[in-house]
């Protein structure tokens, strides 16, 4: 019996519903409706956005609740130069993501010129791999993507569809790279580690979100329990161990106020065990943060040290979770910190980000936290308001704290929550913004509306780039392209087609909230604060 023609964009579709893709977002172009076609009847929604750059965040925001690759398709010249912000945020922040742009048949392209341009020569600098596809290599270079895309560290993949390759037949059997194994530690380290870990008295563990692409939750707070070892995450990785246990010691990496209390912290350890860390969220004062000859450091890793932002004396290429399950083998429960210093730790933390403000901003986010479920999935925006809620925010899970802590890009976090509602519709969403960050992405506030999303809006609304006034001020500056208009934010959500709000007190941002998780589309709630209101709290 003859098996069904059929294209070589079908055979790359098919290969993506296999990784367990189930929606992609972009804008068609005539170079790719045969994608799109393909990506439909293998059983990927196509979500229709009103930017690429937005499209590619709600396909991170899918990716953060299924695990599958993310799916930016975007056609050719504009749309594919449009999505570059995100394919490199994708890149920083470790996020699985294929990349479908259409282009012009290679013979049309040698006398025509309109929108032509070379987009795997454009792409290259921030993807793992780019690839044109072929007729008859259709699935091998699908396959090639998925598992570049999607190995130990995670990162987008540009695959480049002429015209007419994506209709053309397929005909070749499939192929399947064979699922590689993680490499387990190696006995000699181990070894090593193992003495050092039964020595300490005084250690301390950094994570990141390598150990988030190994799952390696369970073993994370297992290891912390069993030895005694507070635990620092990055932003990325807030929730690996919830927040509320005793061992957490939250974030860390971008506030200077957090880090004054942290860092010495560290320094102060006799075993710094760093599971997963990736460096590539932290800040100047966490790059050579402590001198592997004078502190015992165990780094275990997706891959080897080749950014230079820290050094160990022990370097282990391999599962997080079981290089930890490994460490602790045979070792009795050690007695760590009997001086106290992680309660006061704590506390001083507690201290330097209360959660008790009438308003401002610390106010509006302590409010947000004490309203919505613990099960909440929080996205936030780049500016100062992430910096301060990346404190305060508590996580009871890991991924219920979405942003852009790598390239640290605006305008993430609006598609970023649109995208974990449309994966998990029953999970409570909430979005925090600058009034900036919202104004590019307002768009998307339409795109909310249509799909009848009902994801929560909150904007930071002083008329200002805080973050940037801040600075500009404190170098005693002239106050020049940091300020715009107060616009009214309640009446473009309802003009968007949502709710909208504008709150001055706790009492009516929680009322909003409330209202807000029954309504059926989304809601804006602009949160009014004063200029300078960041002073001395970051």
């Amino acid at each position: 019996m003859t098996q069904p023609e059929i294209r070589a964009a079908d055979a790359l579709a098919q290969r993506l519903y296999e990784a367990g893709c189930r929606t992609a977002f972009g804008m068609p172009g005539g170079e790719v409706l045969t994608i799109i076609d393909a990506l439909e009847r293998a059983g990927i929604r196509f979500v229709l956005v009103k930017h690429e750059n937005a499209g590619g965040f709600m396909a991170e925001g899918v990716h953060h609740m299924d695990g599958a690759p993310a799916i930016l398709v975007a056609t050719v010249g504009p749309g594919a130069v449009n999505g570059i912000n995100v394919v490199a945020n994708a890149e920083q922040d470790r996020v699985p993501m294929i990349v479908l742009t259409g282009c012009l048949d290679a013979d049309d392209a040698l006398t025509y010129t309109h929108q032509v341009m070379d987009h795997e020569a454009v792409f290259a600098p921030i993807t793992k791999a780019t690839f044109r596809l072929t007729a008859a290599g259709a699935d091998i270079i699908a396959d090639k993507a998925v598992s570049i895309a999607t190995e130990a560290r995670c990162g987008p993949v540009l695959i480049d569809v002429p015209i007419a390759v994506a209709d053309a037949p397929f005909t070749s059997p499939k192929r399947r790279r064979p699922v590689a194994l993680r490499n387990e530690p190696l006995t000699e380290d181990m070894a090593q580690a193992w003495d050092w870990l039964a020595e300490a008295k005084r250690p301390v563990m950094i994570v990141g979100l390598d150990a988030l692409r190994d799952e390696a939750d369970a073993s994370v707070l297992a290891f912390a329990e069993a030895f005694g070892v507070p635990v620092i995450t990055t932003y990325k990785a807030k929730g690996i161990i919830p927040e509320h246990h005793p061992a957490s010691l939250g974030g860390a990496g971008l506030s200077p106020k957090n880090d004054a209390i942290l860092v010495p912290f560290v320094q102060s350890a006799d075993l710094i065990i760093c599971a997963g860390y990736d460096p590539i969220e932290m800040r100047p004062g966490w790059r050579e943060a402590w001198d592997p000859a004078k502190q015992r450091v165990i780094d275990i890793a997706a891959v080897p040290n080749l950014h230079y932002m820290h050094q160990a004396g022990i370097n282990i290429v391999a599962d997080i979770g079981a290089s930890l399950q490994a460490l602790g083998d045979g070792i009795e429960g050690l007695e760590t910190w009997e001086d106290g210093a992680v309660g006061r730790v704590k506390a001083q933390l507690a201290e330097a980000f209360p959660m008790d403000d009438d308003w401002g901003p610390a106010g509006v986010i302590a409010e947000c936290r004490a309203v919505m479920p613990s099960q909440t999935v929080a996205t936030c925006d780049s500016g100062a308001h992430r910096i301060l809620l990346s404190q305060m925010w508590q996580c009871e899970a890991p991924r219920t704290l979405l942003q852009s802590s790598g390239l640290c890009t605006m305008g993430c976090a609006v598609p970023l929550a649109m995208g974990v509602k449309i994966a998990k519709p029953d999970l409570p969403v909430i979005s925090f913004s600058g009034d900036a960050g919202l104004l590019m992405v307002l768009g998307e506030m339409a795109t909310a509306a249509e799909m009848k999303l009902g994801v929560i809006f909150v904007v930071f609304v002083d008329a200002a780039l805080a973050l940037i006034e801040k600075k500009q001020r404190e170098r005693q500056m002239p106050n020049v392209g940091v300020d715009f208009a107060r616009h009214d934010y309640a009446a473009i959500g309802r003009a968007m087609g949502g709710n909208g709000v504008s709150v001055t007190n706790r009492a009516d941002l929680r009322a909003a909230l409330e209202a807000a998780q029954q309504a059926d589309t989304f809601t804006l709630i602009a949160a009014e604060i004063d200029r300078g209101a960041y002073d001395g709290r970051i």
